[in-house]
């Protein structure tokens, strides 16, 4: 009989992680453990972690669900798509924990030369918000480990400081050797938008997250048109669950990019939808991870790896809590892989 157990870990930041929506010194995560009660070396581990300010679920109850479902989880052994529409970090934790149970809890999903050790995933260099002395510090360590792909989060200092370092940048990298993404999270002024996006576009930057709150989705089809920067969706993906959402979404607004996590987007299931859609409609898209220790990043890690993408993901972020689970990831020249000859090490988690 399979049976389910769920256990809260705090991850511990090693440095302040600072968005236009707030600064992360630490962040909860729930385990959920399923396991054969005849059979104790059967267990399959799974991650979810809802973020505080984008995850509904986490002003839905959901640690109620959560309980709920670890003590009903023969009703979960085959998820539907709609199944815990609203709690897509639950989700993700319990696809990730049947699959690693199926695989007699080895933690490796897929077969491939990710997982085999001959094959990397090309991962973005992330630079954090902070003053401006600590943000050129961090693109300057980027480009010296080789990052042909940087993020900035924007949208929390002064527009001009954030540009300057921009330009700055350029004038050593041209596009075509550094691509550079934003993420604005959100943060700029309606008003003030199409300006920024004008002095963004002029040096050559790729692409920039949500420039403006999700909720204003003509406004936002209006940017998408005419932005001289291609647009990606991130946060306005979050909570549209079904197919039909989805589709109306991508013809209304007609994004050039969708940014995805499994944590906030329905899961690798409902992110799968999602690029089914993108394909159909030749809208690009790149997976993220939304700040899980390495037990949810080796979970999302591996299911890249199978979806042939060539484009830099948002996978480097397993560097970046002091009381992460030691894992066979590790990055290397700019790219997230995987040491088949690692093992890992639960413990903290165990004891803690």
């Amino acid at each position: 009989m399979i049976k389910a157990s769920c256990k809260k870990y705090i991850l511990r930041f090693k440095q302040p992680a600072g968005t236009s929506r707030g600064i992360y010194t630490e962040r909860a995560s729930w385990f959920i453990s399923v396991f054969d009660s005849g059979n104790s070396m059967q267990t399959g581990i799974g991650e979810c972690a809802p973020l505080p300010g984008l995850s509904p679920e986490l002003d839905a109850g959901f640690e109620d669900k959560l309980a709920d479902t670890c003590g009903n989880i023969e009703s979960y052994c085959d998820l539907t798509p709609d199944a815990l529409a609203g709690f897509s970090s639950i989700r993700m934790g319990l696809e990730t924990a049947f699959r690693d149970y199926r695989n007699k809890g080895t933690k490796i999903f897929y077969r491939n030369g990710f997982t085999e050790g001959t094959r990397g995933i090309k991962i973005n260099g992330l630079v954090w918000m902070g003053s401006p002395e600590f943000l050129d510090e961090q693109i300057r360590n980027k480009l010296k480990e080789g990052y042909a792909c940087i993020k900035l989060k924007v949208g929390a200092l002064d527009f001009d400081a954030e540009l300057s370092l921009i330009k700055k940048t350029r004038k050593e990298y041209r596009a075509q050797d550094v691509e550079i993404r934003v993420d604005a999270n959100g943060a700029f002024d309606p008003v003030k938008v199409m300006d920024r996006l004008d002095a963004l576009a002029a040096l050559h930057v790729h692409s920039i997250e949500q420039p403006v709150k999700p909720g204003q989705p003509d406004f936002l089809a209006w940017l998408c048109a005419n932005s001289p920067l291609p647009i990606a969706l991130d946060e306005e993906l979050i909570g549209i669950e079904s197919l039909n959402q989805k589709q109306k979404l991508i013809n209304d607004i007609h994004p050039q990019f969708l940014v995805l996590k499994p944590s906030l987007h329905g899961g690798f299931g409902g992110c799968g939808e999602w690029i089914k859609l993108a394909g159909a409609s030749n809208t690009g898209w790149w997976i993220t991870s939304a700040l899980e220790s390495n037990i949810g990043l080796n979970a999302i890690a591996q299911w890249t790896s199978t979806l042939e993408s060539h484009r830099h993901h948002g996978l480097g972020t397993g560097q970046l809590f002091m009381n992460n689970f030691d894992s066979p990831l590790y990055i290397n020249n700019a790219e997230l892989k995987f040491d088949a000859n690692k093992t890992w090490n639960l413990s903290s988690l165990q004891n803690d």
